[in-house]
């Protein structure tokens, strides 16, 4: 995201929004607005003057500053100086700041950080709205639960490097292992007649078994020739988080040692581990 802003420098290559570096528009906030770090504001300013002074520079009206503000919901908080701000309402101010010249490329670098839940929604259907509208929106965020909600092309990159360029639906896809959950009260004799080669069957607690190798209308009519009941009969599918882990197993940087109560005490040093980034 720096690279497309020009805010760092590439070893080679270069990066063009619409043909042009970003460096080179005429007016920037007009073609791509993006939020990287909702914190670079002058503190001592208020929303609505920060806002202005962005606006001034593109010939940006006070109208349309009032408009983002309602947008982000900040109009009430709009003559606070910024220094007061949580940190949610620093992301809205960002937000308001990318959307301010009404770009048709939107970037965002992790826009729900520090939102409620009210927030997160918010801002969910905000990117997908602008979606809708044509306009292409660029998120990063380590949250994969929300990503699973929001975006429909992921980027995944590991160390510096591109794991995946695909669509969210396939990821999942190809991580699901076409695995069949199967729950009945009669699991231990379906588990039996299901047995065979090249068929995986194992129980993954009481009276429910993960089937793979046969599609879910196979299961069904073994179960119904033999008069068995079944409660439930649906393909698993992985969730984006677990496709997510799979595919960047092996592009971890930092990996943390597991938790051990019995040693753990006052003092104790803490790591994080930092992991792939979804985009």
């Amino acid at each position: 995201m720096r690279l497309i802003l020009g805010l760092d420098a590439p070893t080679s290559g270069d990066v063009r929004v619409n043909g042009h570096r970003y460096a080179d528009l005429p007016a920037p906030l007009g073609e791509v607005g993006a939020l990287l770090e909702a914190r670079a504001v002058h503190t001592g300013r208020s929303a609505r003057n920060h806002l202005l002074s962005l606006a001034v520079t593109h010939g940006i009206g006070a109208r349309r500053v009032d408009q983002v503000l309602d947008l982000v919901g900040l109009r009430d908080v709009a003559g606070q100086r910024v220094r007061g701000f949580s940190l949610g309402m620093g992301q809205r101010l960002g937000i308001a700041s990318a959307l301010l010249g009404d770009p048709g490329t939107v970037i965002l670098d992790e826009p729900i950080n520090g939102l409620d839940p009210e927030g997160v929604r918010w801002v969910r259907n905000l990117l997908k709205a602008l979606a809708a509208e044509g306009r292409t929106v660029f998120l990063s965020s380590h949250v994969m639960s929300e990503l699973a909600l929001t975006a429909e092309h992921v980027i995944v990159v590991g160390k510096g490097r591109l794991i995946a360029d695909i669509d969210v639906a396939d990821l999942v896809a190809g991580a699901s292992a076409n695995a069949v959950r199967v729950r009945s009260p009669e699991a231990s004799q379906l588990r039996r007649l299901l047995a065979g080669p090249g068929i995986s069957v194992t129980e993954v607690e009481a009276g429910v078994l993960r089937v793979r190798g046969l599609d879910p209308a196979r299961i069904g009519a073994v179960a119904r020739g033999h008069q068995l009941a079944i409660h439930e009969l649906a393909l698993e599918q992985a969730s984006l988080e677990e496709a997510f882990m799979e595919m960047t197993a092996g592009a971890v940087e930092y990996h943390a040692a597991a938790h051990d109560h019995a040693t753990a005490h006052e003092g104790s040093k803490r790591w994080s581990s930092r992991s792939p980034k979804a985009r």
